[in-house]
């Protein structure tokens, strides 16, 4: 348990720095305690702490603590989505889950509604213009840039997804789509509606597209087992 400790000077810290945005962004005169407000916060950075242990990068090995950055658009992007989250599923408080949402949406560009459930371990990867809707996410789940994940006009099915997927910039999954393990859609790729089996890499697009033997590196680089 003592892995899922936090310093309370960190908590306090980006509690102060998202209430005050959410305060100036949003004066609709609904608030939350401080008290409560903090505990969501906590809550939500254990999460982000287990996450980040997962992740192999730079920005993300090393104590929890001493990388965190409010300035660093991913952490924060990443954070404000388990905010969101989490002020609906532990409090049910879709007010702060709302305007947490637009937050993320204003500042980083990235539209990930509350009610969309993503895995334990995510990355979001300067996800400016990425729209994730209401798939089915597996383990380990990677997006870039201009990426879109959501379902058919007027349809409202949705992709369901195995474990480790990157998602690369401007690349889409739309429809009935059942996508396996260690799936790789390249840059400027989409499917429709279309099965991918384990191990593959998604080149080109729907109905151009093709489908080849993915590299485990991609993989290696972003997740740690």
């Amino acid at each position: 348990m003592e892995a899922l400790l936090l310093d309370r000077s960190l908590i306090n810290t980006v509690s102060q720095y998202y209430f005050k945005q959410v305060k100036n962004f949003f004066p609709d005169g609904i608030e939350v305690s401080f008290l409560e407000l903090e505990k969501i916060v906590e809550i939500s950075l254990l999460k982000l702490k287990i996450t980040f242990s997962y992740l192999n990068s730079k920005y993300y090995q090393d104590d929890f603590e001493k990388i965190f950055n409010l300035l660093n658009g991913d952490h924060y992007s990443m954070l404000l989505y388990s905010i969101s989250r989490n002020f609906f599923i532990e409090v049910n408080n879709e007010n702060y889950a709302t305007k947490t949402f637009l937050l993320n949406k204003m500042l980083h560009g990235i539209d990930v509604f509350y009610k969309v459930k993503l895995p334990e371990v995510f990355l979001f990867v300067h996800p400016l213009g990425t729209v994730l809707g209401n798939a089915n996410y597996g383990n380990f789940f990677c997006v870039y840039q201009g990426c879109t994940v959501g379902s058919k006009v007027g349809q409202y099915v949705y992709p369901e997804f195995g474990e480790k997927t990157i998602l690369y910039s401007h690349s889409s999954i739309i429809g009935k789509c059942k996508i396996g393990n260690r799936v790789i859609l390249g840059a400027n790729s989409s499917i429709i509606s279309t099965d991918v089996q384990d191990n593959t890499l998604v080149l080109g697009y729907f109905p151009g597209h093709t489908f080849k033997k993915v590299n485990e590196d991609n993989f290696k680089a972003i997740f740690l087992d």
